[in-house]
This record gives structure tokens, sequence and C-alpha cells, in this order.
């Protein structure tokens, strides 16, 4: 079996950007997926390549985007960075086509930067503006006889509230809005300058429920350039091609542009790693979703800081945290790597709290506009379930100790007096480390740090006021950056992904007897939705590190 497709693209042909599922940061066989076609995704890595070798093919006359199937693409940050492909795309002279049967925000927000916008003349067209529905299982467990005991540093550390309150604290409700509220500002922006409307209008627009308008409307306000069925858009397409009314259309899948290989113009090795997901000191067996292993990405850098042939390192983060030991573990890596040679970090969706962490260390940090970074704070959640074994379950215990903290932990009975001040004071010191780190790194005094840490998440164009992050871009910036602390001219480098991906196959022959659960999972991720992180985090408590630096997982953007 073919690791890679042979095929090479025809004459005179399209590339055919069909974005369908869940965008990843980064494209992997799934054996669910192998199994009966579940979790549909596509990698950005694979979008971003296919994009960018298309430009630069002479075969390849245009770009033709079909939407109307993506179930979600991660984040904004990623939609901006495909958005931005398209419009580098543009400027090779090549004509961009997006067509539709419906657009959803974000479909709508990556292909307003087409040429032309066709919607199906039954097609709907959803901008509406961003909202947060954050979720509060406090009542919900208590009526289990559940109770989550909390010790945390950080005003605007609000990942804990979904499990301690009710609603929104202040502090929380003010972060949210700051951050939404910029990001939409960016959309508009965006938008504004590819359609010619005035932000205004679109804000006017997402007030009057745009999705129920009648399609004639849209062209009316100029969101589309026209109302066409699939073989019209055909006939469009052989225009520009130049070909006969009876022509077939020459299409290439967006897979076989993406694994076009590139012949590097130099000898100089820029590795760009892919660290992404959910921060964990080891995997959690039975999950399906891909995590960030703190001791095996420490492995890794130190490998690559080893390799002669590796000049400088991107390392490419979309995570909202996770374990403080191994965000820690992570950062001493990415330090030692910097002592022998250049470290730029590239933000995706997002990187925050322990995924700021891991990458302060950096010589460069790089983000998107739209990513979500900072959330600089610690927190530890120890359920209680004592009322559950007790007054639900009736199930009573006695003790016999030898010191006072010999049943420390107990299910019996909540933290008393204490043992909450004790994992309080390590939370305290998690946070006084944590905040040490970032002011190394930034160049900044622990001072400075603590004024706009206390856990607040930041948009990234905020962040780079605060001095949180260097730069405003995307991977290819952060590439180039690289090469220039590197000392070595961009186009005199080439670039290798890290680590190396495996296989259907060989993940298969690598599965362990535990690891079958992660089918289930997936189904259950699935039925589950928006309520399957914070549900999940809690049923791992045991097997995650209970010291966390992570983001809330309930602010759900739309």
């Amino acid at each position: 079996m073919s690791e890679k497709s042979t095929s090479t693209p025809k004459d005179n042909s399209v590339l055919e950007l069909n974005i369908k599922g869940v965008v990843e940061e980064r494209s992997e066989e799934k054996i669910t997926s192998f199994i009966d076609g579940s979790d549909a995704s596509v990698g950005l890595d694979d979008i971003l390549r296919a994009i960018k070798n298309a430009k630069e093919s002479d075969k390849i006359k245009g770009l033709y985007i079909q939407t109307g199937s993506l179930t979600s693409v991660g984040s904004y940050a990623t939609a901006q960075a495909i958005r931005n492909a398209i419009l580098d795309f543009k400027k090779s002279g090549k004509w961009v086509i997006a067509y539709g049967d419906t657009y959803n925000q974000s479909e709508y927000y990556i292909c307003s930067a087409a040429d032309q916008v066709y919607l199906n003349p039954e097609g709907m067209l959803d901008w509406h503006g961003l909202g947060g529905t954050p979720i509060f299982l406090k009542d919900a467990l208590a009526q289990w006889g559940i109770n989550v005991q909390l010790y945390k540093v950080g005003t605007y550390k609000s990942a804990p509230e979904t499990y301690t309150a009710n609603s929104m604290s202040d502090a929380n409700r003010e972060q949210v809005m700051a951050y939404i509220s910029g990001l939409w500002k960016q959309i508009c922006a965006d938008v504004s300058k590819s359609r010619g409307i005035s932000v205004e209008k679109l804000n006017e627009y997402a007030d009057n429920y745009q999705i129920f308008s009648d399609p004639t409307q849209y062209k009316q306000n100029k969101l589309i350039d026209g109302l066409y069925y699939p073989d019209e858009v055909r006939a469009l397409m052989r225009k520009k091609l130049k070909i006969g009314d009876k022509d077939k259309i020459a299409r290439t899948a967006m897979s076989v542009m993406a694994d076009q290989e590139t012949v590097a113009t130099g000898g100089n090795n820029i590795a760009v790693y892919y660290a992404y997901g959910d921060i964990v000191d080891d995997r959690i067996p039975g999950t399906s979703s891909h995590s960030i292993v703190g001791k095996d990405v420490a492995a890794d850098l130190e490998k690559l800081a080893d390799d002669d042939n590796v000049k400088a390192v991107v390392l490419r983060i979309n995570s909202g945290g996770g374990s403080a030991y191994a965000s820690d573990q992570m950062w001493r890596a990415v330090k030692l790597l910097k002592a022998k040679k250049p470290v730029v970090v590239s933000m995706g969706g997002m990187a925050a709290s322990g995924g700021y962490y891991m990458g302060c260390a950096a010589d460069w940090i790089v983000a998107q506009p739209t990513t979500i970074t900072g959330s600089i704070g610690i927190f530890a959640m120890i359920p209680d379930i004592s009322q559950l074994m007790t007054n639900k379950l009736h199930i009573h215990y006695d003790v016999v100790k030898t010191n006072k903290s010999a049943d420390f932990g107990t299910l019996s009975r909540p933290m008393n007096v204490d043992e909450s001040a004790a994992i309080q004071g390590y939370v305290d010191r998690g946070y006084t480390t944590f905040l040490k780190r970032v002011a190394e790194g930034r160049k900044m005094t622990v001072a400075d740090v603590d004024k706009i840490a206390q856990g607040r998440v930041w948009l990234a164009t905020d962040a780079k006021d605060i001095k949180l992050v260097d730069q405003l871009g995307g991977l290819d910036d952060a590439v180039k950056k690289a090469a220039e602390l590197a000392k070595l001219k961009v186009e005199d480098c080439y670039t290798s992904s890290y680590p190396a991906k495996k296989s259907w196959l060989l993940t298969l022959l690598d599965m362990k007897s535990e690891d079958t659960g992660s089918y289930l999972d997936s189904k259950l991720r699935a039925a589950l939705g928006e309520y399957y992180e914070p549900l999940m985090l809690l049923q791992n408590t045991k097997e995650i590190s209970k010291i966390q630096a992570r983001v809330p997982y309930s602010i759900i953007i739309k």
C-alpha cells in the first residue's frame, strides 16, 4: 500500500478544495475512519500545502472551493489561515471561485476571499455574529452528591467555573466579551475588505437573522455574486478554462496537490514540530483525540537539538493547556533547544495556559490575529463524592490511622482545612513558577507579568500590545523568522514536519488492548458535542494531573 499519492495534476486543471468534516491542525489516519468512515477530518497542514503548491504549479489555472459540509473549522484562527492562503493564491493572477449549497459563518468567512462567491438558488447563508455559550454543571453534579473542591490562582482563571458555579463570574464575562468582540471586529474587517461591504452594514446584516433571508437578498446585500446551480457554475469554469461546453473539467483533488513533492532549494532544514490537543503527562487510554504528551515532546525536542541538519525549529502550538507538570517539562526542553538553535513559536487557534507555558521560552512568538492566548494561571480541582457514596449509595466508611494526614485523599470525606491549605499553597507555588517562566522568556519583570496574567485570556492582537506575542502572522511567517534568526535566507532552506505521521496500519499494529476504547470514545464525542470535554475532564480526573493550566472548554464560540 502506498503512503503517498503518485497522481500529478493535469494541464489546464482546477484545484478542487472540498473542505468537509472537521479541520484539524494536522491530518491523521484514524482507525475509526478506516472502520466506518467516521471522524472525517482534514489537516490544516494539507490544505495550506495544497493551495501553496497549486499557486506555484503551471498546470493549475484556478481554485474551486466547495462548501456546505464543514462540521467544524476548529477556530477562526484556522479559518483565517485558510483564508490568507487563498488571498496569497490570488497573487498569482489565477482565479478563485467559491460555491456552496449553504454557507455557515466559518465557511463564508473563508470563501469571502474568493473572486466570486456563488450560492445555490435555494441555499442559505449564515451571518449572525459571535456568541459564547458557557456550560455549568454544578447543580447537575450536586444532584448526584458530587461537589468539586477548587484551588486556584488568577482572578480570570475561569475553567473551573463549569463545575463550581451556575453562571459566569464578572471577571470571566469581561474577558470573554473582550476577546469575542475583538475576534468579530477582525472577521468583519476581513470580509469588508474582500466584499466591499462596510463594517456597519455587516453588523446590520448580523442583527437581522440573515440565514432566513430570501436568497436574492444575499446578492442585493453583496454577500454573494450570484445564485447558480452546480451545472451553471461548471459552465462558468469552462469559460475561464477556455474549453468547450461539453469538455470535461480537469479537477485536481486537494490530497493530490498536497502530496506533490517540493524540491528543496537549499541544504538547511527548518523543523516544524506540531504540538496540538490537551497537554497530558501520559496518554489517557481509550481516548480518540490527539494530545500533547509532555515526556514525548521533550524527548523529540532533545533529538532535534542534537540533529545538526536542523538549523532552527518552529514549534506549532494549538492547545488550551492541561497538565502544569507536563507544560513545565516541555518549557525546559524548549529552553535547552533554544541554547543550541533558534526556536520560534507559531500559534494556531489557541496557545493558552499550558499551551503558552510550554512555548514562552522561545526566541520569538508568532500568532494569527484571531489566536486566543495568555490565560497565565493555575488551578486544581478535586471532586468530593462522599455525599454520593453515603447519601445516594448508602456506602459508609470508618478510619484508622497513625498520622493526621494518613487518610489524605480518601473518598469518605471532603478535604479538611489543613489539607485545603496545603493544596492551595502548592497551587500558589505553581503560579509563581509560571510567572517566572514567562518573565524570563518575555524579558519582563514578574510583577509586570502578574498584571496581565491572573488567568486572563487575550486575543492575539491585544496580546501583542502587552508583549505576550512578538508578531502577527501565520506558519510561513514563523518559518521566515526562524531562518532569519539562524542567519539564513529562507530560499536556502526547506522545512520538514515532526513528529513523523503514522499510517493507519502502523497505528493498528502498535495498538494496545486498552486503546480499543478509542472507537467508542469517538462515538461518545460525536453524541455529546460541546458537553464532551467538560464531562470527560471530570471523568478522567484520576488519570490527569491534579494541577492544571488550561482554559475553559465550556466557551463555545459560534
